[in-house]
């Protein structure tokens, strides 16, 4: 139940606090005193979005505060948020003048989302301008279901269908990202073919280099190395004999003279390392091969090598490995996303069993209550001065699901006898329009554990015995719930358990709107002068007492 509600610097309100008690709790006040104020600030603790314009004083911040009166119920709520549990629940909103809008339950700060879920539990706020709400297939829906045991299944039934939907997006994502992959996957296969036919994890680029530079000048070093062998063994003059007899003769210097040992050992190990220089030059003359086959496969290989490096804009084995390794990746995650696709598409269809099931027994228990519902509607409205009113629900099956199960409703309407049914949104007149609203609230309010509906001006467009009627329906209303009411009928008014009246005054040269709470005499007064006007007349008052009684 709502108990008290507090505004601070909200539009025409400066100071603004009212408690509010059980039962039928009646708001009057002339056009333009500020009701519509009230109602957008509560609309705040609702988690509806904060407006900087509604700042009177931009210097300092904005509140409203709401104190609910909560059960045990809802301790669950509050356990699951790390929120405390308090019976007498405070809910406060701040708009800050930078714009910024803070939220606070019992003065823990929350996310809107934690707000709008248990301020959505605690109070519903009709406005006159939301009667079209029954045109809403969805608000069609949420009639029907809460008169039958949907209302615990339609969340499991929600909760798939959630899943549902986030597998199928999940499943086109997957889907583009493999149509994207093999727009380029052929080009990609042939890239790595060529990558892996180069063997690039055996080559070496500059040994092949200096292959193909022995075999482009084996006929050059072959002459060259003949040549140094030819002089070395010349006959007579040939530089290996000279270089013997230049070691005999150091030798035998040496033995004359110890002067002489250490340069006869110096060319000793010298002539050891040119004889052995030489042998190795003879093996490598031997070697030498001219084979134009070799050096066309050297030139085919290193070529290859260059052609990938410039393809691939690259300067070294080592990154084209990198590009193979990584374009070898790519097609196995093609198989990879081949696999993620069939295991979403098998979930998918896993979801959409459960999901016809639930549907099944949510379309079984709406037609159960369909016949309940129009049972009820009928009999108000025969109250609310509608007595041929017809109502009929027919539920048509859907080709996919949607919230509400595998099937569409339909809520058709005929106000007098001898016309045809026709969908409401079209056969329902103004006047009509807020006595089926009503009787719909009164419906839903019977079925709901929502504690506090606030109804903004819901009988717009009625007069007298409607009127009165339309007041007994409220007040019946009040026996199980709160219900508080914004009216300009006297009818509606004179049955109220407490009344407040909302006025509008200057004070310091500023406009400033309120709510005061209404004692019986002052209520006698504000009801008279609804029924008479501006002056209140004998008449007027008699009326009043007579509706009042």
């Amino acid at each position: 139940m709502l108990a008290r509600i507090f505004i601070q610097n909200f539009a025409l309100i400066d100071t603004l606090e009212i408690s509010l008690h059980k039962g039928l709790q009646v708001i009057t006040g002339e056009t333009g005193a500020g009701k519509s104020i009230i109602l957008g600030a509560l609309r705040l603790i609702l988690g509806e979005r904060a407006d900087l314009k509604s700042i009177a004083d931009s210097e300092s911040k904005s509140i409203v505060e709401a104190e609910f009166l909560v059960s045990e119920n809802f301790k669950d709520f509050f356990e699951e948020n790390d929120l405390d549990f308090e019976k007498s629940t405070i809910i406060r909103r701040e708009i800050l003048p930078t714009g910024k809008s803070r939220a606070f339950v019992n003065d823990v700060p929350v996310t809107l989302d934690i707000l709008k879920e248990l301020s959505g539990k605690l109070i519903d706020i009709h406005s006159q301008f939301e009667t079209s709400d029954l045109f809403n297939e969805e608000y069609q829906f949420r009639i029907i279901d809460g008169l039958n045991e949907n209302k615990s299944l339609i969340i499991s039934y929600q909760k798939d269908f959630s899943e549902l939907k986030n597998l199928q997006r999940e499943l086109d994502k997957l889907k583009e990202k493999l149509s994207e992959g093999n727009k380029e996957s052929d080009y990609k296969l042939f890239l790595l073919s060529e990558l892996q036919e180069a063997n690039l994890d055996e080559m070496n680029l500059e040994d092949l280099q200096a292959k193909l530079s022995m075999q482009e000048n084996a006929g050059q070093i072959s002459e060259n190395l003949s040549q140094i062998l030819a002089r070395f063994d010349q006959e007579e003059v040939g530089i290996l004999d000279a270089l013997l007899d230049v070691r005999n003769r150091l030798s035998k210097a040496a033995d004359l003279s110890h002067h002489f040992s250490e340069l006869n050992q110096r060319f000793g190990e010298s002539f050891v390392e040119v004889k052995d220089i030489l042998f190795e030059i003879q093996n490598e003359a031997e070697k030498i091969e001219i084979n134009p086959e070799i050096l066309d496969e050297l030139n085919f290989k290193i070529n290859k090598i260059n052609s990938l490096f410039q393809k691939h804009h690259v300067n070294s084995v080592e990154e084209l490995i990198e590009i193979r390794d990584q374009i070898s990746g790519e097609q196995s995650g093609f198989e990879e996303l081949n696999t993620f696709i069939s295991e979403t598409e098998k979930q998918i269809s896993k979801k959409k069993d459960e999901l016809e099931k639930l549907s099944k027994k949510l379309s079984a228990n709406r037609k159960k209550s369909i016949p309940v519902f129009t049972e009820k509607i009928e009999n108000l409205l025969k109250n609310l001065g509608l007595e041929k009113a017809k109502i009929e629900v027919r539920l048509s099956e859907s080709r996919d699901f949607n919230l509400f199960g595998k099937e569409n409703v339909e809520i058709l309407f005929q106000a007098n006898s001898g016309f045809p049914l026709k969908p409401i949104q079209t056969a329902i007149s103004g006047g009509e329009r807020s006595r089926v609203m009503l009787a719909v609230k009164k419906i839903m309010a019977e079925n709901a554990e929502l504690p506090t509906l606030i109804l903004d001006e819901i009988d717009t467009g009625v007069s007298g015995k409607i009127a009165d009627e339309m007041g007994k329906v409220m007040k019946e209303m009040s026996e199980n719930m709160q219900l508080i009411v914004i009216t300009h009928l006297a009818q509606v008014a004179a049955k109220g358990d407490n009344n407040y009246k909302v006025v509008k005054e200057e004070i310091s040269g500023k406009t400033q709107s309120n709510i005061i709470p209404l004692d019986s005499k002052e209520k006698l007064q504000e009801i008279a002068q609804l029924l008479s006007g501006a002056k209140i007349t004998d008449a007027a008052l008699k009326q009043a007492e007579e509706l009042m009684r």
